[in-house]
């Protein structure tokens, strides 16, 4: 509650908070950090640290009784790094980034082997084995969220370049991943279950035009793309687990960032350089009034205002293990007011016949708590409180034909309150060196508080469809193994449960994935696995118009459910660059649909600014999902990168009617291509350049009834012809320049995000025009420049 106090009230404050616990600033060239067993968290002694500049070794050393290393007066460029462990396999880690703003810290993760005498194995550009993998899993560092071109520094538009992940809207970052809706996307912050976190979120949404999450302060994360591990639960369709990095725990830095989105402050230090204690904090703010005093165009007259605040306190034991405090939250705000048009207007992304007075926001606070018991196993424990809220007013505005207003009636308000408090334990313990145990479970205590009512035009009256206050309960026990047969064979299990007690819904799910090594450069992946998925809350409250808000007809359907089967085949076709390839086939059951034949299925909501209001639903709806993935990614060293994706795929569902359809979100391919180049020039400055074109099938589209949308002002669509037109295909292009130059103390970098480049109108919807009686076309962004500076020391 105080960091939304300090961000609705005292956000002009934020430059004296920082400046003035900033202090002793100190610009050194240190890569340190520490080396600890993966399954035990303890310290890992002696360990060797080997740091290269390409082949040739620069620097060496070992870690001391408490598992740290420290590699001092390390010139600026970059490294490669290997830490050696006697009974561990080996871990190199590429593209080590030396800058004089900041020091590299790096906290290592080691496994122990069947045997001491495996052969090196060369691991990918800071990326370690993940601790439950599957062949659908992902793991991202934070240079990428802001190095691939288009991705805005934001990790869900980042994962839109990966294979089998949509990235084809340019005003939202919903996920959509094979073909699901973004509504079975998971977001996971430091190890519990969060709300939407994005700016200008929609009730029952995943995803958002703007992040709350600042890529700054996130270490090394996984996204998933199926087939999820046994401790992930209540997703169909992808997970997103995002862990916050430590502040550094010797030297105060400061990071000060400004362009064209707003400003950004970010400041860590030591809280005590004896303990080990450390801070990490950030606010960013934004009205985005650049943009209309530089007039460039951004697809409304409507100027969103948003901030955001990141914290995380971490308190490490002695004995090994840490105490932290967490923090993330952010709240916006957006007023379309056409009633002050004097002419008709081009507005992209909001409805033209009315006053719109919207509002949102959300916060996550939480505590962790991990201890190593023994040599063997270790404890997590984590705590939190989260809330969601948005508020949303509108006003029809009546016009003559003159353009003069005639009337302004209110149309509907609504507000939406989600309190969650979560938390998540469990115990990992190494049996022996070939496998290891977790066993745990999360809980979810929701508290809501919703009313929403709408203008019926007919009755003239306003009708309520939510009317609610309460409480329900989501528990979700898990154990899963991991079992090494072999050197070359790995293999996951795990069971895990759901149970909702506000409808005593529940679930059992086993989930099993083999890894077979079959050379040092071919790897199959097989994974099998069995998830559901709550429905979004506020579906459970409504009720029909002229009934009770005891009366609630939905209060009882159950869990949307999907089988998931995978098959990956990895390809090292040198150290640097791999092949991937993905096929997969996914059954979706038990989706709510309506009693009365349609084409309504829950499959198809959570994208856009709409809520959707069915009426009885049943558990009986049906989908599936197949595909094949490709994916050849090379390692950004030697100064370069590149990646190409492709998936091509079909999504179908069907709804009450019976009939076989295509999803929303079936847009049957994707291609990206991204590459990235660096260039030195002299000692200490860098030009870095990225680009990226994106093309995908074009979205899925119902046909619009014009006499029924003339008479409620909405658009109203020919439900029997669902999806069954389509709008031509998406392309995209952008580019990215980025300018570094280190001084003896400070690190400067001038970034030009090009996004759209070629300026492609692609179509983003169609929509019924009460101003000029007809259907028209909505067109996606234009060329847009994003620039920053910032400035780290």
């Amino acid at each position: 509650r105080i960091l939304m106090n300090i961000m609705q009230g005292k956000g002009a404050y934020i430059f004296i908070i920082l400046f003035t616990a900033f202090n002793s600033l100190l610009g050194q060239q240190v890569i340190r950090g520490k080396v600890l067993d993966k399954e035990s968290k303890n310290f890992l002694i002696a360990a060797t640290i080997t740091l290269y500049r390409d082949t040739i070794v620069v620097s060496q050393t070992s870690t001391d009784l408490q598992g740290s290393f420290r590699l001092s007066d390390v010139s600026i460029g970059q490294y490669n790094l290997k830490v050696t462990y006697l009974g561990y396999d080996p871990l190199t880690q590429f593209n080590i980034e030396v800058n004089s703003g900041k020091e590299t810290i790096l906290n290592l993760e080691l496994e122990q082997s069947i045997s001491s005498m495996n052969a090196v194995e060369v691991r990918s550009s800071k990326k370690r084995e993940f601790d439950w993998p599957s062949g659908s899993a992902k793991e991202f560092s934070v240079e990428e969220t802001s190095r691939f071109a288009g991705s805005r520094s934001d990790p869900a538009r980042m994962v839109s370049n990966y294979a089998g992940v949509q990235g084809s809207d340019d005003s939202r970052n919903d996920i959509v991943i094979r073909g699901n809706s973004p509504l079975g996307m998971l977001w996971r912050y430091e190890g519990i279950d969060i709300p939407n976190p994005n700016h200008f979120a929609i009730i029952g949404n995943t995803g958002g035009p703007l992040s709350i999450l600042n890529s700054k302060v996130l270490d090394n994360s996984e996204f998933y793309t199926g087939a999820f591990p046994a401790d992930y639960g209540n997703t169909v369709a992808g997970a997103f687990n995002l862990r916050m990095r430590n502040g550094n725990n010797e030297h105060n830095e400061f990071t000060g960032q400004v362009g064209l989105l707003g400003l950004e402050l970010g400041l860590e230090g030591p809280i005590s350089k004896k303990s080990g204690a450390s801070y990490l904090a950030t606010y960013r703010y934004s009205t985005l009034k650049l943009f209309e005093s530089l007039k460039i165009p951004i697809g409304t007259d409507a100027v969103p205002n948003y901030q955001d605040m990141s914290l995380k306190l971490n308190f490490p034991f002695k004995t090994g293990g840490s105490i932290s405090l967490f923090s993330i939250g952010g709240i916006s705000s957006v007023n379309t007011i056409v009633s002050t048009y004097r002419n008709p207007e081009k507005e992209l992304y909001v409805q033209k016949d009315r006053d719109q007075y919207f509002s949102a926001g959300m916060n996550t606070t939480g505590l962790t708590v991990l201890k190593p018991f023994n040599n063997s196993t270790y404890f997590k424990f984590t705590i939190g409180w989260s809330t969601s809220r948005s508020y949303d007013h509108d006003h029809l505005v009546y016009r003559d034909s003159l353009f003069k207003i005639d009337s302004i009636v209110r149309k509907l308000g609504y507000k939406y309150i989600e309190d969650r408090i979560s938390g998540n334990t469990f115990i990992n313990k190494r049996v022996n060196n070939k496998m290891a145990i977790q066993s745990g479970i999360q809980f979810t205590r929701y508290h809501f508080n919703m009313v929403d009512s709408s203008y019926n035009l007919q009755t003239y009256r306003f009708d309520n469809q939510i009317d609610y206050v309460g409480n329900t309960f989501l528990l979700q026990p898990y154990i899963l193994f991991k079992y090494k047969i072999l050197d070359q064979l790995t293999l996951n299990a795990g069971i895990h449960g759901q149970y909702l007690t506000l409808n005593k819904s529940k679930s059992i799910e086993p989930r099993i994935s083999a890894r077979w090594k079959v050379t040092s450069s071919h790897a199959l992946t097989l994974s099998v696995g069995i998830h559901s998925q709550m429905q979004p809350a506020y579906n459970y409250f409504y009720h029909l118009p002229n009934a009770t808000s005891n009366d609630l007809h939905n209060k009882n359907i159950g869990f949307t459910r999907s089988n998931h089967y995978i098959l990956c085949y990895d390809y090292f076709i040198s150290q640097h660059i791999k092949l991937k390839t993905e096929v997969y086939y996914q059954h979706l059951y038990e989706i709510p649909i309506e009693i009365i034949p349609s084409s309504f299925s829950l499959i198809n909501q959570g994208i856009g600014s709409k809520r959707f209001y069915p009426t009885k639903v049943v558990n009986k709806g049906t989908g599936e999902n197949y595909g094949i993935e490709f994916t050849i990614e090379k390692l950004f060293l030697k100064a370069y990168y590149f990646l190409v994706t492709s998936s091509f795929y079909n999504s179908t569902y069907k709804g009450s009617d019976g009939i076989k359809r295509s999803t929303d979100f079936n847009g049957t391919y994707a291609v990206n291509l991204l590459g990235g180049k660096k260039i030195k020039i002299g000692e200490r400055k860098t030009l870095e350049l990225g680009i990226k074109a994106t093309n995908a099938g074009g979205r899925r589209y119902t046909p619009i009834d014009e006499n029924a949308s003339k008479i409620t002002r909405e658009d109203m669509y020919v439900d029997s012809l669902r999806n069954t037109l389509r709008f031509r295909p998406y392309s995209r292009l952008d580019l990215k320049v980025g300018y570094k130059i280190n001084t003896n103390r400070l690190t400067h970098e001038i970034g030009l995000d090009l996004v759209n480049i070629l300026n492609t109108k692609n179509v983003f919807s169609i929509s019924y025009s009460i101003t000029s009686n007809n259907i028209v076309e909505n067109y996606q962004l234009g060329f847009l420049p994003i620039f920053y500076y910032k400035l780290d020391f």
